[in-house]
């Protein structure tokens, strides 16, 4: 099966698409798209696999074309903020064959892809949500071959690359569908629902917690231009939606607000509200629950398992604050370094397999060796199972901060500095030091109207870790740099503070 299949599968009549001041884009309309942009590629040449580098603002032509392309070739989606070179670096890596860009559009990625002989196609929005035709030059002589099979890669992502060259992740389509179909039942979605999607749409998380497992369901997704909190409040009111997705930064931007806009909240009301992509900090979790009135379902996700690998539970089910869930489609287990599966309780590595995992990445032996070693994908997080096989992470193994042999996970003292009340936000990383290799350091954002010094912050953490645990620095920001999705990383943020 393939994306196309799901489209086929719902009612022509019944909304797919909407967004603010074009018509709903509708599931009949929708598959006819597919077939058009079907058309339009093959005419120009493009086979299947062949990819095809996507840049495009956020919202429904970038929903609809990641859907439509992907029936027919790769859908490389690229971030729209990228440079030049880096765009030129990242086509030149997936060897795309064409670029897609919006009509009128100035991108850089336009002059990277003359500079690397890729053809040019052009998008041009149509009256629906999503709907549009495609121009541009061919590729090559026209290509006879039929639809994408479930084999066949849908998607290619980049990992984020923090500390190497980024790996290139292929999906295919049995990959994206099977993880589509975990998150649809593990959010028990029905036509009924509606997501409103702020999430960037060149991320996994995005195309497919927020637009695949809605379009599985026969749901409706509406697509905004990108998260803004002060348009978030008015997006819901126009959208009415009954759930949404997104990092915990941004949870904490529409927290920052929602005391004001109480009137809307309860006007309309939330089926529920998912977490993923980073680690929700418990104080969050509950603010935001008493806040909305709804559960908050955190979930753990990542590009290699196209996207959920955990979830907590709806009600009756249970959610834990500080925990990821249990498995919610793939099977997840935590490894000793040897192989060994470990009991609840042990600490080790995170790793899944199951039918959502990507095959393996892309020209990559090497990482492909350390990545599937006894059969398994090795997430890279460290974390354990209780009783109940609810997993909590407590690290990234590569982020664990080696204090001259003391080991920290950054996430505990995290925890710690969100127990303060004037706190809001703690990202606590690794600084260099010339006699323990490494030392700790901590980033955080005062809650708006209270103060605290460094002092004072080191010495309310002195009173609930080891010493050793304790942040040598804390630097106090109005905002802590973000990546392109919205997540803090602690990879190169002492570089980034002037800490280096």
């Amino acid at each position: 099966m393939i994306l196309k299949s799901v489209l086929d599968a719902r009612l022509p009549g019944d909304a797919a698409l909407l967004a603010s001041g074009r018509e709903p884009l509708r599931y009949g309309r929708f598959s006819a798209l597919v077939e058009d942009t079907f058309a339009a590629l093959r005419r120009r040449g493009l086979s299947r696999n062949d990819k095809l580098a996507i840049v495009l603002p956020n919202g429904p032509d970038m929903a609809s074309s990641f859907v439509a392309c992907a029936c027919a070739v790769t859908a490389a989606p690229l971030n729209p903020a990228y440079r030049e070179d880096e765009f030129h670096f990242y086509m030149d890596d997936l060897k795309a064959r064409a670029l897609l860009v919006e009509e009128g559009s100035t991108s850089p990625a336009i002059a990277a892809a003359r500079r690397l002989g890729i053809p040019v196609l052009t998008l041009s929005p149509g009256s629906e949500a999503g709907a549009f035709t495609l121009s541009g030059d061919a590729v090559a002589p026209p290509s006879v071959q039929g639809y994408a099979e479930g084999g066949d890669v849908a998607l290619v992502l980049h990992t984020s690359g923090t500390t190497s060259r980024p790996k290139i992740v292929p999906l295919t389509h049995a990959n994206l569908l099977a993880s589509a179909n975990n998150i649809r039942n593990t959010l028990q979605l029905t036509e009924r629902d509606r997501c409103l999607n702020i999430m960037p749409l060149f991320h996994i998380h995005g195309l497919v917690a927020a637009i695949l497992a809605t379009l599985t369901a026969g749901a409706s997704v509406f697509a905004t231009p990108g998260f803004n909190a002060l348009k978030f409040f008015g997006q819901i009111e126009e959208a009415r939606p009954t759930w949404y997705t997104a990092v915990p930064t941004m949870h904490q931007a529409i927290l920052s607000r929602a005391d004001r806009n109480q009137e809307i909240i309860k006007a309309n009301p939330l089926r529920f509200i998912r977490s993923s992509s980073a680690s929700l900090p418990v104080p969050v979790f509950h603010a935001l629950e008493e806040a909305f009135g709804c559960p908050v379902i955190e979930a753990y996700a990542m590009t290699e398992n196209a996207h959920q690998m955990t979830s907590n539970q709806l009600p009756p089910g249970k959610r834990k604050p500080g925990f990821v869930g249990c498995a919610a489609g793939p099977e997840v287990a935590v490894m000793s370094p040897d192989g060994k599966l470990l009991s609840h309780g042990e600490e080790g590595e995170v790793v899944t397999r199951g039918p959502n995992v990507t095959p393996g990445y892309e020209n990559n032996p090497k990482a492909n060796e350390a990545g599937f070693a006894f059969g398994w994908f090795h997430t890279g997080d460290q974390g354990f199972m209780d009783r109940d096989g609810y997993l909590k992470i407590t690290g990234r193994l590569k982020e664990i901060i080696n204090r001259g042999g003391e080991k920290i996970a950054p996430m505990e003292v995290d925890e710690v500095l969100m127990e303060h009340p004037a706190v809001a936000q703690a990202v606590t990383f690794a600084m260099p030091h010339d006699k323990l290799g490494e030392e700790v350091a901590a980033a955080v954002v005062l809650r708006e109207g209270k103060s605290a010094t460094e002092r004072a912050l080191q010495d309310f953490a002195n009173g609930r870790l080891a010493a050793f645990k304790v942040p040598e620095k804390i630097v106090i920001l109005e905002e802590i740099p973000k990546g392109a999705t919205g997540k803090l990383q602690r990879i190169g943020l002492a570089q980034k503070l002037g800490l280096a």
